[in-house]
């Protein structure tokens, strides 16, 4: 059991302590983790971003122990079409297991708030953020996999509260999936959809049509930012890889592992 997506207090949005989290993992009898904190930017490059700092992450992690748990070290980056260089500066901070690149802000607002909604239908969130994440992997080189998708569709301002579907927005997915796999890059299967849009982030479609195009490296995380959501949903996103890949893969100093399902 692995969740190689957890959020603790040292990202400004989560509400467990890196100890609390630990123990909800052992709890969840997960094998190994990965605390993957925020550090993002706005798509507006005039907006403060919302770090972490370094100290702050050493003080939190380096110590942090615990029995029968692995521990990974990463974080969560918030990719736009300008800011490569602060992702360049900070893995020249220190060393880092995994890093996430991820999708959180369009035409400066977060696709999860009512702001990014206001006059658009489902259809245009939707597309709005495909076309966005497209421009973005093709512009970073330095994460591992790209994280949630399909991440607006778990806002509850989504009036369908579901899924966007691969067969909807096959021609860009395409091209956003062709991009990671031509950079050797992966894709996440992350589990906080299921329970606000009854679907993981991505879907099983997007997933197999990732395989089909030659897709590799593909990791499983929760997203957790509370104790009570560790390992949420991760044994049924370990039976889809099961079924589609035939494994999971972690990482370790940017390197893909392994594991047979």
């Amino acid at each position: 059991m692995f969740d190689f997506h957890l959020h603790s207090t040292v990202s400004f949005d989560g509400s467990g302590t890196p100890q609390q989290m630990v123990d909800a993992a052992a709890r969840a009898g997960l094998k190994e983790i990965c605390f993957t904190d925020h550090v993002d930017y706005n798509s507006d490059p005039n907006v403060a971003p919302r770090l972490f700092t370094v100290e702050d992450y050493h003080a939190a992690y380096d110590d942090l122990r615990a029995d029968g748990v692995i521990i990974r070290r990463g974080f969560e980056f918030g990719l736009t079409r300008w800011n490569q260089p602060h992702l360049a500066a900070l893995l020249a901070q220190r060393p880092f297991d995994f890093v996430i690149g991820s999708l959180h802000f369009v035409d400066g607002f977060d696709p999860y708030d009512l702001d990014f909604w206001n006059g658009k239908t489902p259809k245009q969130a939707f597309t709005r953020c495909f076309d966005e994440t497209l421009e973005c992997v093709r512009r970073h080189r330095d994460f591992d996999v790209l994280g949630h998708l399909t991440y607006v569709c778990k806002s509850e301002h989504n009036p369908t509260h579901e899924a966007a579907l691969y067969r909807d927005y096959r021609e860009v997915s395409d091209e956003i999936m062709k991009v990671l796999i031509a950079n050797g890059k992966g894709m996440e299967i992350n589990t906080s959809g299921i329970d606000r849009c009854n679907a993981f982030l991505p879907s099983a479609d997007y997933l197999r049509r990732f395989k089909e195009l030659g897709g590799e490296i593909v990791t499983v995380g929760s997203d957790a930012h509370a104790p009570g959501r560790v390992g949420q949903y991760t044994a049924e996103a370990l039976e889809l890889l099961r079924d589609i890949f035939g494994y999971v893969c972690t990482f370790a100093d940017r390197k893909p592992v392994f594991h047979k399902l």
